[in-house]
């Protein structure tokens, strides 16, 4: 897999370009609803604000995007679609170069997890917005079950398929509480909120996806098995 080599990216404003064309203004309100959105979530946000942090017209938002939905699910799929195409090659290739027998969960989500953190480590600050954006929606209980599902299911059924040559007996309600933990974690984890260096008083960082990266492979790897494996006995 191919991963982006700029330096760690920070929070904030993605430059604003010289529009040269339609899909260079197209980007560009793009990238300002991206960064108001992952800010101030989507009732926070106007389709005025977005055409003044961008620059354009709010006319032109309406005509690229038409209602404010259709510009928070632009937004929202532009990256969804980098994440889930590189998630699903990377877990492809895993068990493709191996046998049923040689894979193992630790494998598997390290294929499946590595694209989300090297992109927010390393894509620039729209990847930071995003990874936030993210994670708002996915707690958010009014749209966000939805939003999650029509960008993100393909792909974590193919991982699921793949737990299962691993884990043959699990049961299916296992493996999707299974996931939803994981889920929780992930989007957690990838919105760098703080609140872990303020619980651990600073020994461990939040804006640490490297190390974040490694602790959750063998997080998710341990909790698929204490949920998935054979239940003990009393």
């Amino acid at each position: 897999m191919t991963q982006p080599d700029a330096p760690p990216a920070r929070r904030g404003r993605p430059p604003k370009a010289k529009t040269a064309g339609s899909a260079d203004t197209r980007d560009l309100i793009l990238d300002a609803a991206e960064d108001l959105f992952s800010k101030h979530g989507f009732y926070g946000v106007t389709i005025r604000e977005v055409a003044r942090e961008a620059g354009v017209d709010t006319a032109l938002v309406h005509y690229y995007f038409g209602a404010k939905r259709g510009l928070f699910d632009a937004v929202f799929l532009r990256r969804a679609e980098v994440w889930n195409n590189e998630r699903v090659e990377a877990i492809n290739r895993y068990a493709r170069e191996r046998e049923p027998g040689e894979m193992t969960l630790e494998g598997l989500f390290e294929a499946f997890l590595r694209p989300p953190f090297q992109w927010s480590l390393k894509g620039g600050p729209g990847w930071k917005h995003y990874s936030a954006l993210v994670a708002q929606t996915n707690a958010n209980p009014t749209f966000g079950g939805e939003t999650m599902a029509r960008y993100y299911d393909p792909a974590i059924r193919r991982l699921i398929e793949l737990i299962k040559v691993i884990l043959p007996e699990a049961a299916d309600v296992d493996l999707y509480w299974a996931y939803h933990n994981l889920s929780g974690a992930l989007t957690l984890t990838l919105g760098e909120t703080g609140r872990l260096d303020r619980l651990s008083g600073g020994l461990c960082r939040s804006g640490d996806l490297e190390t974040a990266g490694d602790y959750m492979v063998r997080f998710a790897a341990a909790g698929f098995r204490a949920v998935c494996g054979p239940a003990e006995k009393a």
